[in-house]
């Protein structure tokens, strides 16, 4: 009697330089996983991967200049890329996404589909002129070596269009589930987290999401802020993300004499919650390719004070939050990877 022969499931791969990258593909794991997908993921494997099959730890580099790990990490994607049959490669962040293009170019000759997401180019009107020497000439060359190009700012999508040969889409992000972030708080819910947090009922709280490191700009914050909650120190700063300063910041909140009333709270999972119990949502990035973090705050009801960048420009363009919900930008993901199937 012959074995029944069960068909192999068709694979997509993602891939960034840190596995931190991986919140903005859930959404889309998850619903290629529904669909009859195997996901791989491929990054440099400092967290664990959620919602996927199988997932490699590449030496990925953040640096440009590593090229001794861009080698390494080079032979590695190269090595993943011949084991299994991808029929899309989606790639992420600027180094991972070149290492991934140069890797996948003879999957490509045999018809993987790879698609790469810039989340903001790094030259950018205004940009440094050594952005400008060194990404604009890389990404004019990468450009070839994928079928689909992804912006999320409208900036980047129209300065591609008109610079770069490949197929050059606009899509505004990874979307925002609206669900998680219109919660409800009782007065005591809110009371008791902000006391948790060392904060008074009555306190002035603004809050900011974001990694802290120098295109972040906390230190700008803490600069901007200081005379403000010197004068009151009912004001208070939350700063929810990991510390990539090596406690610079802390040590300028220090200096600043408003230490007490900064708080850093490191990476969280509370973050609707830490949300509501917010007045004012802060954002003084120096280089944003859309704002995730904002779009956040203004699903959910935050007023929100944000430095003039292409991305925050144009959350606040658009005059219907709804664009930026995971459902469409999700949909708009489906047809791309639909597209000559």
């Amino acid at each position: 009697m012959k074995r029944k022969k069960v068909e192999a499931r068709p694979k997509i791969l993602y891939t960034s330089h840190t596995a931190n990258f991986q919140k903005f593909n859930r959404p889309l794991m998850r619903m290629m996983s529904g669909q009859g997908w195997e996901v791989h993921y491929a990054s440099a494997g400092e967290e664990e991967i959620l919602d996927c099959d199988e997932t490699f730890v590449v030496d990925f580099a953040r640096n440009p200049f590593r090229f001794d790990r861009h080698i390494k990490a080079y032979r590695q994607m190269r090595r993943i890329l011949a084991k299994h049959k991808y029929e899309i490669i989606h790639t992420h962040t600027p180094v991972g996404g070149a290492i991934t293009r140069l890797a996948a170019r003879r999957a490509r000759r045999g018809g993987t589909r790879v698609i790469y997401t810039a989340h903001g180019f790094h030259f950018y009107r205004g940009a440094p002129l050594l952005n400008w020497l060194l990404w604009y000439p890389a990404e004019k060359i990468l450009a070839n070596y994928c079928d689909v190009l992804i912006t999320i700012n409208k900036e980047d999508f129209e300065r591609g269009k008109r610079k770069l040969k490949t197929d050059v889409r606009y899509v505004p992000g990874v979307g925002v589930d609206p669900a998680k972030f219109q919660i409800k708080m009782s007065k005591k819910e809110r009371n008791d987290l902000r006391a948790s947090l060392g904060l008074e009922p009555d306190d002035f709280v603004m809050i900011y999401v974001a990694e802290i490191n120098k295109n972040k700009n906390q230190a700008g914050l803490l600069r901007q802020k200081a005379e403000m909650i010197r004068s009151d120190r009912k004001n208070h700063i939350l700063l929810v993300g990991r510390d990539y300063s090596r406690g610079a910041v802390a040590r300028l909140a220090r200096s600043l004499r408003i230490a007490n009333n900064v708080h850093f709270l490191g990476y969280r999972n509370d973050v609707p919650q830490l949300l509501k119990i917010s007045d004012l949502y802060i954002s003084t990035s120096k280089r944003e390719g859309l704002g995730l973090n904002v779009i956040e705050a203004k699903v959910a009801g935050l007023r929100a004070e944000v430095s003039d960048t292409r991305g925050h420009r144009d959350i606040f363009s658009t005059k219907n939050i709804k664009t930026f919900s995971v459902e469409l930008c999700t949909a708009e993901m489906v047809q791309i990877y639909e597209v000559g199937k």
